[in-house]
């Protein structure tokens, strides 16, 4: 299984992080998630699962950042629309990002349990995405944590694809 996710020169276009519009933003945070094509994935597939993380938080934060967690995605998708995760376009659990947190304490769905674009304060960042072929539906609820994803997916992972792009500072 691959997947492809928009970059330009490595980078995440802007409309997806730090520099995106205002129509864009909620809370003054980017909300508006990227495509991502899914190519090759097991033809027994029930669902997908999305991350999104940011290890060169973790000078900044203490931890690693998790931008976006999503799972119960449709398995028959051959791409995840762009601002799939506050359009309703595709069903999805939707999971905490880190802004829902301890350190944030971010209570607004809209932005806590979404796409949380890049935002990174002190340098460009590597942002990881995985997509997870799952062979069921897992047994979540909006609100769960990245922790829970992977308890929960253990056992059920057919394949994964993973893609590293940068957010500018």
């Amino acid at each position: 299984m691959q997947i492809e996710v928009p970059v330009t020169n490595g980078y995440l276009p802007d409309i997806y992080g730090k520099y995106a519009p205002e129509k864009y933003r909620i809370d003054d945070g980017p909300v508006r998630s990227f495509p991502i094509k899914i190519m090759a994935a097991p033809a027994d597939t029930k669902t997908f699962a999305v991350v999104m993380i940011d290890h060169d938080a973790i000078p900044v934060s203490g931890f690693t950042w998790i931008h976006w967690v999503a799972a119960n995605l449709p398995g028959d998708l051959i791409t995840i629309p762009e601002n799939a995760s506050q359009s309703g376009e595709i069903p999805m659990t939707f999971g905490n990002n880190s802004s829902a947190g301890g350190l944030v304490h971010n209570q607004n769905p809209l932005t806590s349990q979404h796409y949380n674009g890049p935002m990174p304060p002190n340098k460009d960042h590597r942002y990881t995405v995985i997509v997870y072929a799952l062979d069921s539906k897992l047994p979540l609820k909006d609100g769960f944590w990245l922790n829970d994803l992977h308890d929960t997916m253990k056992d059920h992972v057919l394949a994964e694809a993973s893609q590293v792009v940068l957010g500018r500072a």
